[in-house]
């Protein structure tokens, strides 16, 4: 019985804390229905009735979404693509081979990790202009890739460690390559550690904004995350429109929606799996 009662209590632990941390979600997509008069009601409003879509209608109608939109996915697509590979190659060579410089190598990723974001947007921004990439999906790429490459590195190493080496050799011993037996046994079991990686440098580019607003001082070049600071400003000049501003971040929210829905079943099982391999 006390054990029975002491599971329950953690489930109904549990339940309030993911209530707690899903509420100001549901407020955000609630009071994206919700007239704005009614928003600044001293009573709250808890299920949008009756609903209204004038703030969607207002927020699409303003051009620049779409546009940073286009930019967002261009860079976010771009640092997911090249931050697997990259730290795909690193992890397998760190867990695989013995070389020199392998110890130096591996505390140099843990100092990159160290280091303030903050501290380098002068060198960043210098760097990026002297060669003409500011407001371009190049330039932004390169220093976020930068910054996430070294997390994805030590992540996809405990997946490949985690991986026996034993079983390519078994595969090599059945006449396969060294290429072929690493494609055809252990690359599928790295899937899952893939997808986790994958999904952490998909958050880190999507919201992502100091770095984006140092390097994108265009409004034509913005991502959403700046578009929708923009949008706060713009109606900052009269009174604040906040059911367009809760639908605007909704907009904001929806493609990482769709990202998780789709990789959820991977990524879920390689955040298990990665959880107790070193």
């Amino acid at each position: 019985m006390s054990a029975r009662l002491r599971r329950g209590l953690l489930s109904a632990l549990a339940i309030v804390i993911a209530l707690v941390w899903v509420f100001p979600v549901y407020w955000m997509a609630n009071s994206s229905f919700i007239p704005n008069i009614q928003l600044q009601s001293f009573i709250p409003t808890f299920f949008p009735a009756p609903a209204t879509i004038s703030n969607y209608v207002g927020t699409l109608a303003d051009g620049s979404f779409f546009s940073a939109l286009g930019m967002s996915l261009a860079i976010t697509l771009t640092v997911v693509f090249f931050c697997i590979i990259f730290a795909f190659l690193a992890a397998v060579a760190i867990s695989r081979f013995r070389f020199r410089g392998r110890t130096s190598f591996v505390i140099a990723v843990l100092i990159v990790q160290m280091l303030p974001a903050e501290g380098l947007f002068i060198a960043q921004y210098k760097m990026v202009s002297a060669v003409g990439l500011l407001d371009s999906v190049i330039g932004v790429s390169v220093i976020y890739i930068a910054a996430v490459v070294p997390f994805t590195i030590w992540m996809l190493r405990g997946f490949v460690a985690g991986v026996p080496a034993d079983l390519e050799e078994a595969a090599m011993v059945d006449g396969l390559s060294r290429f072929g037996a690493f494609m055809r046994i252990t690359f599928p079991l790295l899937a899952p550690g893939l997808v986790a990686s994958g999904v952490y440098a998909f958050l880190q580019a999507w919201n992502e904004f100091t770095v984006a607003l140092v390097l994108l001082p265009s409004e034509s070049a913005h991502t959403l995350p700046l578009w929708l600071r923009g949008f706060v400003q713009a109606s900052a000049t009269k009174e604040t429109d906040w059911g367009q501003v809760m639908a605007a971040s909704t907009l904001v929210a929806v493609p990482v929606i769709i990202f998780f829905l789709i990789v959820q079943g991977r990524l879920t099982s390689g955040l298990v799996s990665g959880a107790v391999k070193g």
